[in-house]
């Protein structure tokens, strides 16, 4: 899937497909380390996490990394639950209206991407420093 072009917003589904294609076109390291990390679409990220980030608007948050860094994982670790990259539709299509100048798939991708670099341990400095796309 390209753009966009349908007649009605883009579906839940239509989004984690994106996000899909985004991880297929991935590279070795990168795909192996993608390959452990769930995609979970949801339209909004919940109060909660917005609590916790402290973000008052939740069109602000158009993904979020939830899981431990692979630089921080041992071999005796038990995981209390998955790593899962969250994409939130309704903040990505807000976004990608408010741009108007980036193809949706562009966008998921850069998205995907971003949360994928924190489960590899980069910080947001990191990524700011080789990822000028925010200015």
């Amino acid at each position: 899937m390209a753009d966009w072009n349908g007649p009605y917003a883009p579906s839940l589904d239509d989004i984690a497909a994106l996000a899909e294609a985004a991880r297929a076109r991935l590279e070795a390291p990168f795909a192996d380390a993608a390959a452990g990390v769930a995609v979970q679409v949801v339209d909004l990220a919940p109060d909660a996490i917005l609590d916790e980030m402290e973000i008052e608007d939740p069109f602000e948050l158009t993904g979020l990394y939830d899981g431990v860094p692979l630089i921080e994982k041992s071999a005796f670790d038990s995981p209390d639950r998955p790593d899962v990259i969250w994409l939130f539709r309704l903040a990505i299509l807000n976004e990608w209206i408010e741009r108007g100048d980036v193809a949706l798939d562009h966008l998921v991708a850069h998205i995907y991407v971003h949360e994928l670099a924190h489960h590899l341990g980069w910080s947001d400095d990191d990524i700011a420093a080789i990822d000028r796309w925010w200015e």
